[in-house]
């Protein structure tokens, strides 16, 4: 059998010993905490391009990326630069400024879907925004979301499916009322009689149907076009709103995210992580009619004081230009199906049951046999033990993916052909410690 030494973590244990005094299990978001893996979790202590080092010095090539949104990678130069520019200006005003307008013109007019949109500070607060618009122009209450599908931890979407083809969440989080989980329905992805259950269940009620551009926050579960339109289909029958959650796609799959991959139009998008070149933000669009009920226009009210904050707008302004650039996606995507073939050639030769899905620049790993996976229900979670043993191993071959194997992989602009090189060695070696 394989073994590989284990890389220190002493400076970063002991942060987080220290840590524990401080936060609820001595982390700012539970993930971190790295309960689905081995050891401590790491403190970064810088990152630059594709990589980042711990506070014991170790290297790491890095696929989370803080969970997507460093499409450019580390410490871009000119995202750098546009933040230090602004920095000598100020930090933030809550008043409009120029940087506002300039950033939503560059996305609008590269994005047919969205006519006007909003800034705000979150994917999470994009989303909560969202359904309160839905649930005003609708004058509706219930929403519709599917199982495996994360979109934030506001009350009205913390919650799991219940027992039967089609439930009323029940709460997955302490602190949500029952009465808010009464107000989501929750269903199984990729299945046509549950939605058609819905609406034949609650005629008339359902303000919206919810769901992440590619499904990629439980897995990813790429869903077929057919049933994306479908879902665009039955929504406009019943006079419900369909939302897309492009927090993860939104500028990751193309400039247009999943509703150009699917050529469907949404009522509403999300978006969130990478128009903020890696700052904190988010974003929510529609078509001009539906924006027109969003305060102070409308009777929806939501408000931010640091929403459209300039650093975050500057940041974005200098990412999303780049973005822009011909052949910039052709190239991610390329360099991802690449990456993912020659692991592919590799899982054959050797046998093992391990599956690889891709889309756009994202890819994961799952220890499975089967060939598609499209529910939640479809992951095994005994499989999670491989990639716990996966994790370790590629830690300690300095290559960082997420610590949980329901998380997804990003491959950035930084990201060079000897980093994937390396990466590959590093990938086969640790499944065969994972098999042997």
């Amino acid at each position: 059998m394989t073994k590989l030494k284990d890389i220190s973590r002493k400076k970063s244990a002991e942060l987080f010993e220290k840590a524990k005094n401080f936060f609820p299990g001595g982390v700012n978001s539970p993930v971190r905490a790295f309960k689905s893996v081995y050891g401590t979790p790491l403190f970064i202590e810088r990152g630059d391009k594709a990589r980042i080092w711990d506070a014991d010095g170790n290297e790491f090539i890095d696929y989370c990326c803080s969970w997507g949104p460093l499409i450019l990678g580390h410490n871009n130069d000119e995202v750098r630069e546009a933040v230090a520019g602004q920095l000598s200006k100020g930090l933030s005003f809550g008043a409009p400024t120029r940087l506002e307008n300039e950033l939503a013109e560059l996305i609008l007019n590269r994005n047919k879907f969205i006519e006007k949109i909003r800034f705000v500070s979150s994917g999470t607060e994009a989303v909560m925004s969202a359904i309160r618009l839905a649930r005003g122009y609708t004058r509706r209450d219930k929403i519709v979301k599917f199982e495996g599908c994360y979109h934030g931890h506001s009350d009205s979407l913390l919650v799991k499916a219940g027992s039967g083809l089609v439930t009323f969440g029940e709460t997955s989080s302490a602190g949500v009322p029952q009465a808010f989980a009464q107000e989501t329905i929750v269903v199984s992805l990729n299945d046509r009689e549950a939605i058609q259950e819905v609406f034949t269940a609650f005629p008339e009620q359902i303000a919206a149907v919810i769901i992440e551009g590619v499904p990629a926050n439980n897995g990813l579960l790429i869903q077929d076009h057919e049933y994306i339109h479908f879902l665009r289909e039955i929504t406009k029958k019943h006079g419900a709103l369909l939302i897309f959650d492009e927090v993860i796609t939104g500028f990751r799959l193309g400039f247009e995210g999943a509703a150009r991959h699917y050529n469907v139009q949404p009522d509403i998008i999300t978006y969130g992580k990478i128009i903020g070149g890696g700052m904190p933000v988010g974003a929510y669009g529609a078509s001009k009619e539906l924006m027109s009920h969003i305060s102070p226009d409308g009777n929806v009210y939501q408000a931010g004081t640091l929403s459209g904050n300039p650093v975050a707008m500057a940041a974005g302004i200098a990412a999303l230009n780049i973005l822009s650039r011909a052949g910039f996606y052709e190239k991610q995507e390329e360099k991802t199906r690449s990456f993912v073939e020659a692991l592919r050639a590799y899982i054959r030769a050797k046998g093992y049951e391990v599956q690889i899905f891709t889309i756009g620049s994202i890819f994961w790993f799952a220890f499975t046999s089967q060939l598609h996976i499209k529910r939640a229900d479809e992951i095994d979670p005994q499989s999670m033990e491989k990639y716990k043993v996966m994790h370790r191993a590629l830690l300690n071959q300095g290559i960082y993916f997420g610590p949980s194997g329901y998380e997804v992989g990003f491959i950035s602009d930084a990201h060079s052909e000897s980093d994937l090189e390396v990466t590959l060695q590093a990938i086969k070696v640790a499944l065969d410690v994972v098999f042997n």
